[in-house]
C-alpha cells in the first residue's frame, strides 16, 4: 500500500500528486490553507518518498494501479497532479472518471512520442540533457545523489525548498529511471486525455519558461478542448507552486469553490 497522510476537514477531499524526485512534503506547507473547508490527501507515489520501492516496471498503469488502492475509497474527489504526478494524475481521471470531478494539471509534460521527448530532451543543456536522454548516466546520478551527496545538497540547490531539496534522495535509481522511460517515454497521454469524463473540471497550470515540461506541448494538447482551461505564470519554471503558491491555490480554488459551495 502506498504511503499516504491526510489532514484538514472531513469532506470535500483533494488528492495531491508530486513529481519524480519529490514526495508529499512537495504540497503539504504551500496547500495547507484549503484544509480549512477540505480534506487534504498527501501520497507518496509507487517508489518514492515513503512508499515500497519493489524492483518493478514503473509504468504509469503501474501507478494507477497502486494509487486507486488508496483513493477508490473515495467519492467524487479533486485531483491535484504536478509534472509526473500530473501525467499520473490524467491516466488515474481516465480510467476511473467515476471519482474524479476536477482535474488540476500543474506542468504536465506533454509529448507526443518518445523520440519527440528524447528530441526535446537532447537539446537541454547538461546535465538536464544527459539524465533525461541516458538511462545509463541516470541511474548514476540517482546514485551519488543518495549515496554521497544526499548530506550537501540543500547547499548545492539553493533556489527551492530544504525539505523539497532533501526528499531528492527519497527514491531508488530504478523507481526514478523507469518512471521516466517506461512511465513518461512510453506512454500515450493524448490518448488518456481523450478518455477523460467531459463533466470533469479540467484546470492546467503552466510555468512560462518551463524547461522540463515545455510550453508548446500542453498548448498542443488544450487546443482541441475549448471547455479545458489554461493558465500561465509569467517568467515560471517547472514549479509554479514553489514560485507561486497563491496563484496556484487561486486556480485551485477556482475549480473547486463553486462546486463544493453548492454541495
Amino acid at each position: 500500500m502506498l504511503h499516504y497522510e491526510t489532514t484538514g476537514y472531513t469532506y470535500n477531499p483533494i488528492a495531491f500528486l508530486h513529481g519524480i524526485g519529490g514526495t508529499s512534503r512537495y504540497w503539504k506547507a504551500r496547500v495547507a490553507p484549503l484544509e480549512t473547508q477540505h480534506q487534504l490527501i498527501f501520497v507518496d507515489l509507487l517508489g518514492f518518498g515513503k512508499s515500497p520501492k519493489p524492483w518493478t516496471q514503473y509504468t504509469v498503469d503501474r501507478h494507477v494501479e497502486e494509487l486507486n488502492r488508496v483513493l477508490q475509497k473515495y467519492e467524487s474527489l479533486t485531483l491535484v497532479g504536478h509534472s509526473f504526478g500530473a501525467i499520473t494524475a490524467l491516466a488515474f481521471a481516465a480510467r476511473h472518471p467515476e471519482l474524479v470531478r476536477n482535474l488540476v494539471l500543474i506542468s504536465l509534460p506533454c509529448f507526443r512520442n518518445k523520440e519527440s521527448a528524447v528530441h526535446y530532451y537532447s537539446n537541454l543543456p547538461p546535465p538536464d540533457r544527459y539524465i533525461m536522454t541516458n538511462i545509463a548516466f541516470a541511474a548514476v546520478a540517482c546514485v551519488m545523489t543518495r549515496r554521497v551527496l544526499r548530506g550537501v545538497l540543500p547547499y548545492i540547490i539553493r533556489d527551492k525548498p530544504r525539505e523539497i531539496v532533501q526528499d531528492l534522495t527519497q527514491h531508488t535509481w530504478r523507481s526514478y529511471t523507469s518512471s521516466v522511460w517506461d512511465g513518461m517515454y512510453h506512454h500515450d497521454l493524448f490518448a488518456d486525455a481523450e478518455h477523460l469524463n467531459p463533466d470533469c473540471s479540467k484546470l492546467f497550470l503552466h510555468g512560462e519558461h518551463d524547461r522540463t515540461a515545455p510550453l508548446s506541448g500542453i498548448q498542443q494538447l488544450v487546443a482541441n478542448h475549448p471547455d479545458w482551461e489554461l493558465r500561465v505564470l509569467p517568467g515560471c519554471d517547472h514549479h509554479p507552486l514553489i514560485r507561486n503558491p497563491e496563484w496556484c491555490l487561486e486556480g485551485i480554488r477556482s475549480v473547486i469553490g463553486e462546486q463544493y459551495a453548492d454541495a
